[in-house]
């Protein structure tokens, strides 16, 4: 628990610092709203804390057991199918595109609804979670797929509405968040680790980086399909 608080710590009080510097410094803020700061500062980092511990226990763990023993025991076909329904189930489960869905919703007047937003960008990452699978049984060279995968985003960038775009990009941001990226590298590491001939840096990583191209393509075809 030690070196969980010492990153908690290394983490949120500089950060807090500094916002407290502003606060009273700057802004000049009311002593009311400087101590409700602090008191959410501190919940923050209690929070953080237990979330970080959570992961180590939790999280890490059944994802290197579940990538594990999948490949022993279903075929490829149904690994990849496992693997889309795990990274569609965690990105729902992901705060940060629940932020994303709620700023978006409330800054398009209702237009674009949170669960359309939350749905498209959950199916892209569990399809990208399914191609970086691929990419691991296949051998297939990771500068390839983000090759192609970037390509495509270019190409679609000039068919997407204007006001789609930035919420496309964002998308592929916050699929990178606390709950999506624990799981995922550990769920690559635990397949690569039964795998014969496959490097544990080499194929075990990278997962994320392709997880982050599939929801920028999913929300860019929304906006050319619902835009």
């Amino acid at each position: 628990m030690k070196d969980v608080w010492r990153e908690t710590r290394q983490a949120v009080l500089p950060l807090a610092a500094v916002v407290l510097v502003l606060q009273t410094v700057v802004l000049s803020m009311p002593l009311a709203v400087i101590a409700r700061f602090l008191l959410g500062t501190a919940m923050v980092m209690a929070g953080l804390m237990l979330f970080l511990k959570g992961v180590r226990i939790g999280l890490l763990p059944m994802g290197q057991a579940i990538g594990a023993e999948l490949p022993k025991r279903t075929t490829f076909a149904w690994l990849l199918v496992l693997a889309f329904i795990l990274g569609f189930a965690v990105t729902v489960a992901e705060p940060d595109v629940r932020v994303l869905a709620y700023q978006v919703d409330f800054a398009s007047g209702g237009q674009i609804g949170r669960g359309l937003l939350v749905l498209s960008v959950a199916l892209g990452v569990g399809l990208s979670v399914g191609l970086a699978m691929l990419r691991i049984l296949l051998g297939v060279p990771m500068g390839w797929v983000l090759a192609a995968g970037y390509a495509l985003v270019l190409i679609l960038s000039f068919f997407v509405p204007a006001h789609f775009l930035p919420v496309a990009f964002d998308a592929g941001g916050v699929t990178t968040g606390p709950v999506t990226v624990p799981f995922i590298l550990a769920l690559g590491i635990g397949v690569v680790s039964v795998l014969g001939g496959r490097s544990a840096i080499g194929d075990g990583f990278g997962i994320v980086g392709i997880a982050s191209i599939g929801p920028v393509l999913s929300v860019m075809l929304l906006g050319i399909f619902y835009g």
